[in-house]
């Protein structure tokens, strides 16, 4: 799939955004005053920033409102909804750490707890599609929820919680991406499935229109294996291998911070990758084999 800076930046900084408010919520650490200040203004500028770049991928960005109403089947509204609720509760902790120098455990926790399911709402909004089967796996989710609490640990200086989760990061996005190299042979979709036409091999003759469509520019983008394997070296090495050495060398307040910003440069390009190795099943109706 075509990846749009917009959901790339979205996922991307709101995860680690959200990962920081379940890390403050959850009292590692619990700062007061100016240290509360500093911490809880960068993951609401992250979280928030996120979510707004999120509307500039909308057609109409007037249409993100009608995000909220379609909580019973939709993914997306329930992210909405999740986001908005982790976002006030933790509000309140915030307010009273910063001005009141005094920590509310049950707002921290619970804002903890509706940042982590924000997260996992929005994996689900890629893990529930069929149509792409390189994310229809409880690992995406998985993925995402491991990716933002890295991100969190680091900038909140938590280098123990930071390790374990970089570490468990790494396992789940090589565990990623072997089952999503098999995922769409696995899937059973062919030539014949998407054209409905029953038989064995069916090969495109001609093409369905004779000009480029909004499927054919979002939907059927393809990247070189050679240039994926690239970087995928990059994403592993940026968001993993390289954090990990700044922490072995220093576990002081700026090398985690500066692990964070290495880990979210490394971010980017995998979850870049995440979008543009996804193959859409619709790319078979236009003789584009997996």
């Amino acid at each position: 799939m075509n990846p749009a800076p917009s959901v790339i930046l979205f996922t991307v900084a709101s995860g680690a955004g959200f990962g920081m408010l379940a890390m403050l919520g959850a009292g590692m650490p619990s700062p007061t005053g100016w240290a509360a200040f500093l911490l809880f203004s960068l993951a609401y500028l992250l979280a928030v920033g996120g979510l707004a770049a999120s509307a500039f991928h909308l057609a109409n960005p007037k249409n993100a409102v009608k995000a909220f109403s379609q909580w019973r089947s939709s993914w997306l509204s329930r992210e909405a909804i999740l986001a908005i609720a982790a976002l006030l509760v933790s509000a309140v902790n915030a307010f009273s750490s910063v001005f009141f120098e005094t920590v509310l455990p049950v707002f921290g926790w619970v804002g903890s707890l509706l940042s982590i399911g924000t997260v996992l709402a929005t994996g689900m909004i890629y893990a529930q599609l069929r149509a792409v089967p390189r994310w229809n796996s409880p690992l995406t989710p998985a993925l995402f929820l491991a990716a933002s609490l890295s991100a969190g640990a680091l900038l909140t200086g938590q280098p123990i919680f930071a390790v374990f989760g970089l570490l468990m990061y790494a396992a789940l996005q090589l565990a990623v991406w072997v089952h999503g190299d098999e995922a769409f042979p696995r899937s059973g979709s062919t030539s014949s499935t998407a054209t409905g036409i029953e038989a064995e091999h069916v090969s495109l003759f001609e093409a369905p229109h004779t000009g480029s469509n909004y499927l054919l520019k979002e939907m059927v983008f393809r990247i070189g294996r050679k240039h994926a394997s690239r970087l995928r070296v990059i994403a592993l090495s940026a968001a993993i291998a390289i954090p990990l050495i700044i922490l072995f060398i220093s576990t002081s307040l700026p090398a985690l911070f500066l692990a964070g910003i290495v880990h979210l440069c490394g971010m980017v390009v995998a979850r870049w990758l995440f979008f543009a190795e996804a193959e859409h099943v619709v790319g078979l109706y236009y003789g584009r084999n997996a």
